[in-house]
């Protein structure tokens, strides 16, 4: 139970200064500093309780790549999913007078291959920081996880939205950042990528299953 708690802390968090520096606007230009290092102190603070996935995709990488039993990885998405819709709700409570944003229009086509390449950029980025026997015991694994979904959103936030995990993708679609019919177009690319980035790993790493 305590890791389920812990995922949805992290994303709770995660999805409150998603919400409050988009819509609320403090964060300006540097609004992606903010959004991976919350990311960062979170993966920091859950990582030694439950891996500090906060991201569906990353337990599905996780899973395939054999660090998180098929039991487990349904609760693990729901707690972060639900972190996400309680952190909506939060993030309308603190910015009720801010101005109700208007969702994004997506192109479709460089939406889904945005979203696609950045989270197999994260997933990637997660399986070989924080569960290689390569880089065991390492300091670095929040930071390099963190700054992945941060040259995410700089790269290519205004074409997608940035968000690189079916939780957050909930949550923008609940806070109207983007139409909620849009949820496919995260979720489904964002899912296939973290499947592929296990895959892609357990090849190149075929001496650490």
């Amino acid at each position: 139970m305590k890791k389920y708690v812990v995922e949805f802390i992290g994303m709770f968090f995660f999805v409150l200064v998603v919400g409050c520096t988009v819509i609320g606007g403090g964060a300006g230009p540097v609004a992606p500093l903010a959004i991976g290092s919350v990311l960062m102190v979170m993966v920091y603070a859950g990582g030694h309780v439950s891996g500090g996935h906060y991201n569906p995709a990353v337990t599905l990488g996780v899973t395939l790549r054999g660090r998180c039993t098929w039991a487990e990885a349904p609760i693990y998405m729901a707690s972060q999913l639900f972190g996400a819709a309680v952190g909506s709700v939060i993030v309308k409570y603190l910015e009720v007078k801010a101005k109700a944003p208007t969702p994004m229009t997506l192109d479709l086509g460089p939406a889904l291959l945005a979203e696609f390449l950045f989270t197999f950029a994260l997933v990637w980025v997660v399986l070989n920081s924080a569960t290689s026997k390569n880089t065991a015991g390492n300091s670095f694994y929040g930071l390099a996880i963190g700054f992945t979904v941060m040259v995410g959103a700089f790269s290519v936030g205004n074409i997608s939205g940035g968000a690189f995990n079916p939780a957050i993708a909930l949550a923008i679609s609940l806070l109207n950042l983007t139409d909620i019919a849009n949820l496919w177009v995260y979720w489904i690319p964002e899912l296939l990528a973290g499947a592929a980035a296990a895959f892609t790993f357990r090849w190149v790493n075929s001496d650490d299953l």
